[in-house]
């Protein structure tokens, strides 16, 4: 496929590094040439180009006639908007624009924008901060999605001691009645495709599917004990922040804490009444301590800076901070956090990737996410009428050990996969991909 790029920042260079290890023929353009210079490492098989991604002759001059999918993720939403017109118009078969404007997904501005040639926006913002609300839906998870309409729970959770999962076999399991499925478990630095003589051990992060109405039953198999948020304090006041508590239930006080006082003026204006603008160090004890950081159970550090999340994070856990949320943008930081047990990890450019690579699989992807905390993506996929999926049970699929099914949804209802499950076509079904093996699932889906 070749796929053109423009924006060498922070999505636009991982994007490009990711998709340089498939087989893609993939050119990314920036103005500014430091930004290119991680292209040249020999190791990506990645051109770069210095030019303007809204300059018709730079666009023709690099070859975007004939490229299957042109994405546009600088800073700027103009430009990525003008940028993916114009390669339109110039021949790029598929256009895609990162935007900061959730009112152009809504209809009709969504249509509209695709008759002016913008096939795809992508806001990471507004995933963000969903992937936030739904994390303080349910505090005593590790991380929290919903997925298929609701229909499908992915809970990452961490053992307990002494928890009823603990120190039981995945075969043990099977052979109870069966409220969840255990698609993937976390292991201290390694992330594992459970088998049936796989056992679960204390301090074990797990990646269950289940349905909603088994969510309790997750908790209780995990020995955590039922916690709820009703306050939640935030540092940085970033768009994440303000869509976050656009986004939260009516009832959770929210504040929101930044060092810039014309930005606190301006938030005051746009946040709803369950939200308190406060101007301030979020990074002082003794602000928190005035602003009630005793009675918030989550604490959610959202700033640009991820060195300052992670610390503020931690001092926020000291002061007994049940829940807590770090924008942690330096991928390189994402084990450490990890490891210092932060609970919601925020990586903007996982969740634009995630987002944006469901377009270059060829087949029919309803969602794609990539997790920070396993070092693996959750797909939904469609089994088409045909395909390598339908043919057996899954256990004779000879699936990538990498690989995991999560789930299925069939007639609008949720189904458990076990091995002896036979996909049917038109299924949509759940899977669990380590590193990247993703790519992997083309052959049993088309």
């Amino acid at each position: 496929m070749k796929i053109f790029i423009t924006g060498a920042g922070e999505v636009g260079s991982h994007l490009a590094t990711l998709l340089s290890r498939e087989d893609h023929d993939i050119t990314i353009m920036d103005s500014d040439a430091s930004r290119l210079e991680f292209a040249y490492d020999n190791s990506l098989e990645v051109l770069p180009i210095q030019g303007s991604p809204t300059s018709l002759a730079d666009l023709r001059n690099a070859g975007i006639a004939g490229s299957d999918l042109f994405i546009s993720v600088t800073p700027e939403e103009s430009t990525n908007i003008t940028a993916a017109i114009l390669a339109h118009n110039l021949g790029a078969r598929k256009t895609m624009a990162r935007i900061n404007n959730q009112e152009y997904l809504e209809d009709p501005n969504a249509a509209f924008f695709k008759n002016l040639g913008v096939d795809y926006m992508v806001y990471p913002e507004l995933l963000a901060a969903q992937e936030i609300v739904d994390g303080v839906r349910l505090p005593w998870t590790r991380q929290y999605w919903s997925l298929s309409e609701g229909r499908v729970q992915l809970l990452a959770v961490k053992m307990m001691p002494g928890a009823p999962l603990s120190g039981m076999y995945l075969s043990e399991l099977a052979s109870t009645e069966k409220y969840f499925h255990v698609v993937a478990i976390k292991r201290k630095q390694e992330t594992i495709i459970p088998r049936g003589n796989s056992k679960i051990e204390d301090g074990d992060i797990i990646f269950v599917t289940c349905e909603k109405d088994n969510l309790d039953k997750v908790r209780i198999f995990c020995g955590k004990e039922r916690s709820e948020v009703r306050k939640i304090i935030m540092m940085g006041g970033s768009r994440i922040a303000i869509k976050a508590v656009e986004l939260l239930p009516s009832n959770i006080k929210a504040k929101i804490i930044d060092t810039d006082y014309e930005k606190c003026k301006q938030m005051a204006k746009r946040v709803p009444s369950n939200t308190m603008i406060i101007h301030g160090d979020g990074r002082d004890p003794q602000l928190l301590q005035a602003e009630g950081i005793e009675d918030a159970q989550c604490f959610a550090a959202l700033t640009g800076n991820s060195e300052t999340n992670l610390l503020a994070t931690l001092a926020a856990k000291r002061m007994g901070v049940y829940r807590s949320i770090a924008r942690i943008e330096n991928i390189d930081y994402l084990s450490i956090a990890e490891q210092m047990e932060i609970g919601i990890l925020i990586n903007k450019k996982l969740i634009a990737v995630g987002s944006i690579y469901r377009h270059l699989l060829n087949v029919d992807v309803n969602n794609v996410k990539c997790l920070a905390i396993a070092n693996a993506d959750v797909v939904e996929l469609v089994a088409k009428p045909g395909s390598k999926i339908t043919s057996k049970q899954i256990k004779d699929l000879k699936l990538p050990n990498e690989i995991s099914l999560g789930a299925l949804i069939r007639d609008g209802k949720m189904q458990l996969v076990e091995g002896s499950t036979v996909i049917q076509p038109n299924d949509v079904v759940l899977a669990f991909c380590l590193g990247h093996s993703l790519i992997k699932l083309r052959h049993f889906f088309s």
